[in-house]
Parts: C-alpha cells; structure tokens; sequence
C-alpha cells in the first residue's frame, strides 16, 4: 500500500508540471534554471537535513550527486526539444515506455534484481500500453511524428540511465533520498548558472511570463522523483520504473481534453492497458 500511494503522488506531481510545461510553452535555459532555484530553495531544509540525520560522507553522495545532475540538466534539455516538436500524447508515453523498459533490463543485469513472472508480464504490459498510445493513428500518423518519436525514444533512453543510477544511490550506498536529490538539484543549479545567466534577459522575461509554471516546475519536478526514490528502497527498480508510467493515462487524458490532439479513443485504449499492467505489478 506505501509503495502504491508513493507511485500514485509521484506519477499525479509528474503528469502535473509536464502538461503545464506543454501548455505554457516555456523553454529554455532560463525556464529550467529559474525552476531549479526553486527547486533547490524549496528543498534546502529537508535536504541538508536528511544527509546530516543519516551521517552521509560527502566523499560518497556528492560524486553521485554530480552524475544524477548532469543527467537530469540532458534529459531536460532533450524533453524540451521533443515537446516542441512533438505532441505531448507521443512524446510523454514513448519517452515513459521505454525508460521503463531498458530501467526493467538494467535492473536485473546491473543490480541483480529477480522479478517474478507476473512482475514482468505486468512490466510488457506496461510497456505494451505506452507504444499503443504513442502510435495512435497507425505508421501513417507515426511517420507525420518522426521527430516526436525519435526525441521520445532519446527521453527514454536518458531516462533509463538515470534511473538506475539513483536506484543504485539510495539502496546500494542507502543515501537518503530528499538528501541524495536536493544535493543533485544543487548540481544542476550550478551547471546551468552560466547559460542561464549569460541569457539573463530571457530568464527574466520567462519567469515574468510564467511564474506559476516556474513554481510548479521547481516544486512538483523534485516531489515526484523524491517519491520514487522513496518507492524504490522499498521495492525492486523493476518494479517500480514501469508502474510510475500510469501518469501516462493522465497526460493522455490532458493530450485529448485540453490540447485536443487526434485518436484520443486508441490512446485512452492504450491507458487501459497501461492500468492493468499497472496492476498486474500491484499483485507481483
């Protein structure tokens, strides 16, 4: 029940900033930067406070902290570049599909994770779910998606790599996981100070145009992977990664009502699939 009410509040957070990001078209590295102040502002009391409460060296969280940062500063850059491109209803459940899905084979080559068969037939179905969503409207609408499909395969692929590393944090090395992020978002903060500040103009112009987008960013971008952090030290990566991608229902939702993109009947089908897989983790 924890873990399953730690994947529902990560997955409603996720689904939230990432249809507000399509919806608001902010982009750039002042949107992120601007966001990620927040983030590591918002986050600082609990973060210092964690890594001090579980006694972590820093010769050990912040060489993690250093990779998790410069990860996620790439995968949002690519996100962007592939909402621009893309519809959000390719875009969301290709990149959500496939990360789980190379997370699920990582996390048994790398971590030696042993999922039983109902968590891997519920993992497939996952999977499966996604790719009916992002290739609604068959090859033809598919091919029109081209740029959409391939920057959504590249999100995935980022996705996947990042995931695992920061499983491997909080459990192999059992950093605390508002600890281990908050330290990571101060990575990213510092990484992008640069061309966020070499744009200063355009960083100033962003948040005076979308300050509540700025907000949700930086607040609801850390709680969702603070939770899955959270999931994850208490059950496998395999299982975890793909039943975090039921906000690929909600976004499919908000792709339909909101931005009224084509073949919302075959992607709410392939949310339905993505819930019962969904489930079928739940029994594993």
């Amino acid at each position: 029940m924890v873990v399953a009410l730690l994947i529902a509040g990560a997955a409603l957070a996720h689904a939230t900033w990432n249809v507000t990001v399509k919806k608001t078209g902010a982009s750039g590295p002042g949107y992120i930067w601007a966001g990620i102040v927040v983030s590591a502002i918002v986050y600082a009391p609990f973060g210092v406070t964690s890594l001090l409460d579980a006694g972590a060296s820093a010769s050990v969280w912040l060489p993690l902290a250093l990779v998790s940062g410069a990860l996620q500063i790439v995968y949002f850059f690519v996100l962007q570049r592939a909402y621009r491109v893309g519809d959000v209803s390719i875009v969301y459940p290709l990149a959500r599909g496939t990360g789980p899905a190379i997370a699920v084979l990582l996390a048994i080559i790398v971590l030696g994770e042993r999922p039983g068969p109902v968590g891997l037939l519920g993992a497939a179905v996952v999977v499966a779910g996604v790719m009916v969503v992002g290739f609604a409207g068959g090859v033809s609408q598919a091919r029109g998606n081209r740029a959409g499909i391939l920057y959504g395969l590249a999100v995935g692929v980022i996705i996947a790599v990042y995931t695992l590393w920061d499983a491997a944090a909080v459990t192999v090395h059992e950093l605390p996981p508002v600890g281990y992020y908050w330290a990571s978002v101060v990575v990213q903060l510092v990484l992008l100070a640069v061309p966020a500040l070499r744009s200063g103009r355009a960083t100033v112009r962003v948040v005076r145009e979308h300050p509540i987008a700025v907000v949700i960013f930086g607040v609801l971008g850390p709680l969702a992977y603070i939770l899955v952090l959270f999931a994850v030290q208490v059950a496998p990566v395999s299982i975890v990664a793909p039943a975090r991608e039921i906000s690929v229902v909600l976004v499919g939702l908000a792709g339909w009502l909101l931005f009224r993109e084509p073949h919302p009947v075959q992607r709410l089908i392939g949310a339905v699939i993505v819930v019962a897989g969904v489930a079928l983790l739940a029994l594993a």
